[in-house]
């Protein structure tokens, strides 16, 4: 498995430092997996030395023929800096589809979303498929969370996929004046779902890790580290699982784990 060098079909921003690109790519990603990821090195040089980490937020596919992929990324850093320049038929090296996503059942019942900032990114793929698996829309429950309204990303999309949709802010500045946790703990209490998928901040994971044990719930979570290299080689995105002396390797056993498997208590199960 090797870098492959591809090219820009589009890269926007659709929210103040958040921006949506589309990267041409091969069969490969033809089966492409909710909660999956790549590895993404700007342009045709090597300034960052090393690629990035980023969810397949979609995967373009017209007339049932992959084309391309989409990424919904942040703009934090150097690497990520120099991506928001890019521009169509701009190169850019990929590497995947890598890791593990998400199980998704063949009768998955009544599901929670939930979904923190940029985390957002790999849920929306998911909702995408369990529609498209024939989930009733109205079974599927995306709360999103942010610190301000520009954190608030895909709420549009999402209503019109006919989901319900539930948005809370830090600030107050869109929906509900509170961690997003607060109204799915809230919901989880009425009406416990069969699932819950999520993704977001280590704080916003713990609270709803621990409060899927505490109501007996199946959940699912996606979480990132830092990763060199995305298969397994640099063994430098470990976190500690709930079992003594156990560890996973976000890129090769994740990025998706029950959220059971996971020891919450270690600053190892970090996300962005």
């Amino acid at each position: 498995m090797i870098f492959e060098t591809t090219t820009i079909h589009y890269n926007a921003e659709v929210r103040p430092a958040y921006y949506r690109m589309g990267v041409k790519c091969g069969e490969a990603f033809q089966n492409a997996s909710p909660g999956q990821f790549v590895m993404l090195a700007a342009g045709d040089g090597y300034d960052p030395l090393l690629p990035r980490p980023f969810s397949i937020h979609r995967v373009r596919m017209p007339e049932e023929k992959v084309e391309g992929v989409e990424i919904l990324y942040k703009k934090v850093g150097r690497g990520t800096s120099r991506m928001s320049l890019l521009k169509r038929g701009d190169p850019i090296r990929i590497l995947g589809p890598l890791g593990n996503g998400f199980h998704i059942p063949e009768r998955p019942g009544r599901i929670f979303v939930v979904a923190g900032g940029i985390g957002v990114a790999p849920l929306f793929f998911l909702v995408e498929k369990l529609l498209t698996r024939g989930t009733d829309p109205n079974a599927v429950y995306v709360f999103i969370g942010g610190r301000t309204r520009d954190d608030i990303l895909c709420f549009q999309e999402f209503n019109r996929m006919g989901v319900h949709v539930v948005i809370a802010t830090d600030d107050g500045s869109a929906g509900d004046p509170c961690l997003v946790s607060q109204p799915v703990e809230i919901a989880a209490e009425e009406n416990p779902p069969d699932l819950i998928f999520s993704c977001g901040p280590k704080g916003m994971l713990d609270c709803v890790a621990r409060m899927a044990e505490r109501l007996d719930i199946a959940c699912q979570v996606s979480i990132e580290t830092d990763m060199a290299c995305g298969i397994g080689a640099c063994m430098g995105c470990a976190v500690n699982g709930s079992e003594k002396d156990r560890y996973f390797h976000v890129c090769t056993d994740g990025p998706v784990f029950d959220s059971r498997r996971l020891d919450w208590e270690s600053k190892t199960c970090s996300t962005p």
